[in-house]
């Protein structure tokens, strides 16, 4: 029997891909033991709006922890929430199925009050799965005992699951070591971000590398006719 895994760190309210990636999992792994990086999609991701591209980014507390894991990082303004559902009513107002989806969105920055990052990026990533009728079967890496070596780490945790196949990004094709995974029969695949077709996105040029909230603002129950492992 096949058996898909993908292990792959927590983004806040991910671009359309992460979605899909989900979707062709068996078991979806949070890698959230990781060191925590700045500047990158763990607690920020983009939107449209009429100026042009906006990040909305969750701030964190980070200073003087160098080290520290996505799963350590705490919060720091409890007001965020409210402030981002703001920008995003501002941004999608005049969005084909706003109408249709505002209460939906609302709800998920509303019911908003966890204390670290990881729980928060779980949250939207779990309802939204359930918006796009996504079956998720969600592990969290810190469950698992782990090996230090980064290729040793992900082998291990397919090893647990039974995986007969490991998907990853393309970008991993710089560090994986594909040859301890053909020694333990997992096949190794890297998704393929390419040929996603476009939708009736607010002020152009359409742009494929925003948050999932620009496609469910834009097309509602549609969304998911826009991914590209729609089920």
């Amino acid at each position: 029997m096949i058996k898909n895994v993908i292990i792959t760190q927590s983004n806040y309210i991910p671009w359309k891909g992460y979605f899909d990636a989900i979707s062709i999992s068996d078991e979806f792994v949070v890698y959230d033991d990781m060191q925590y990086t700045k500047r990158d999609w763990r607690n920020r991701n983009l939107i449209k709006t009429q100026q042009g591209l906006k990040w909305l980014t969750i701030p964190v507390e980070v200073k003087g922890n160098f080290f520290q894991k996505i799963n350590e990082t705490k919060i720091a303004d409890k007001n965020w929430n409210k402030q981002h559902w703001d920008i995003l009513k501002q941004a999608y107002s005049k969005s084909k199925k706003y109408s249709e989806t505002k209460d939906f969105v609302e709800n998920l920055y509303r019911s908003i009050s966890f204390d670290y990052l990881t729980e928060v990026n779980v949250h939207f990533i779990t309802e939204i799965c359930a918006y796009l009728k996504i079956d998720i079967n969600l592990k969290m890496s810190s469950d698992f005992v782990l090996n230090e070596e980064r290729s040793q780490r992900l082998l291990d945790i397919c090893l647990e699951l039974n995986a007969t196949d490991y998907y990853s990004g393309p970008a991993a094709k710089a560090y994986m070591d594909e040859k301890i995974f053909e020694d333990a029969k997992i096949g190794v695949h890297y998704l393929d971000y390419s040929n996603y077709l476009e939708y009736e996105q607010l002020n152009p040029p359409f742009e494929h590398g925003v948050s999932i909230l620009d496609l469910i603002f834009n097309e509602g129950e549609d969304s998911y006719k826009f991914l590209k492992n729609k089920k």
